[in-house]
């Protein structure tokens, strides 16, 4: 079985449209009023977006860790190492 790249699929516009779509027709199909699946809906896309934004803040702060490090040697001098 493939891997399957969460990071890719939880920012996915189309993944979230998906999960969305699928919950509102269950409502609607258990009897619910088309406002309340309207609702739902809205409160899945704004949690989709909250947590796009999250993964890609936390993926644009990974990218921008340095490995620079500084040693400082006995006689006083510096030296970068990376």
């Amino acid at each position: 079985m493939k891997d399957i790249n969460w990071v890719r699929k939880l920012t996915s516009r189309k993944f979230w449209v998906a999960i969305a779509n699928f919950v509102a027709m269950m409502i609607v199909a258990l009897g619910g009023t088309d406002n309340q699946a309207t609702q739902v809906t809205s409160l899945i896309m704004a949690g989709a977006s909250v947590v796009a934004y999250v993964i890609g803040e936390g993926l644009a702060d990974a990218g921008n860790i340095s490995t620079e490090i500084e040693f400082t040697e006995p006689d006083g001098e510096t030296e970068e190492k990376k």
